[in-house]
């Protein structure tokens, strides 16, 4: 039988959180990628033909899946308009993509919070909550390298998740009420 932590910082170190909360991101993106990694490459056949014949690399549809994750967060991308402006997308909230897509990052998140709870055998819903926000450790790293990752640059303009949202939306906000969400039930049901 294991001795129930009060508090929650000797239960959980920091790197346990950071790397659940890498995981939950990777997964996030590979599941994303796997579930409409070919759609999106349907989608982008015409625009890539259009790029391609006038010289230009084409947009990877690796790179255009992390904007769909970055939307899954309620994080939009920007994209070149006509002229020299930018506009946002997001493809989950305009209807062009599954509204489903909004669960993946989330499952994930309250997961690896409600695993960490577990794990520092969190004695009650506030250090639950606590413990699964750690998750943000290791979530926002990567949130913020995304951001540069999946940028697509041509002819002077980029498409790229929104900067300022991606680090604080999808990078701390998103993660830290998520994963706290899954830090409590990881509390609450514990024996």
């Amino acid at each position: 039988m294991s001795e129930r932590v009060p508090g929650n910082s000797r239960g959980t170190e920091l790197g346990v959180a950071a790397a659940a909360g890498a995981v939950a991101y990777v997964l996030g993106y590979l599941l994303t990628y796997l579930w409409q990694g070919s759609s999106v490459r349907e989608q982008l056949e015409g625009y890539n033909a259009i790029v391609e014949f006038l010289g230009g690399d084409p947009i990877p549809a690796w790179k255009a899946v992390g904007w769909l994750f970055y939307n899954a967060h309620g994080v939009s991308f920007t994209v070149p308009s006509i002229g020299s402006g930018q506009t946002t997308r997001n493809l989950i909230a305009d209807g062009s993509a599954p509204m489903l897509l909004y669960v993946v990052p989330a499952v994930l998140v309250v997961l690896a919070g409600f695993v960490l709870a577990r794990h520092a055998n969190a004695a009650d819903v506030s250090a639950g909550a606590k413990v699964g926000a750690r998750v943000v450790a290791g979530y926002v790293v990567l949130a913020v390298v995304g951001l540069f990752v999946f940028e697509y640059a041509a002819g002077g303009s980029a498409i790229h998740p929104e900067y300022a949202l991606g680090v604080l939306l999808a990078g701390l906000v998103y993660p830290a009420v998520v994963g706290a969400v899954g830090g409590a039930l990881g509390a609450v049901t514990s024996t």
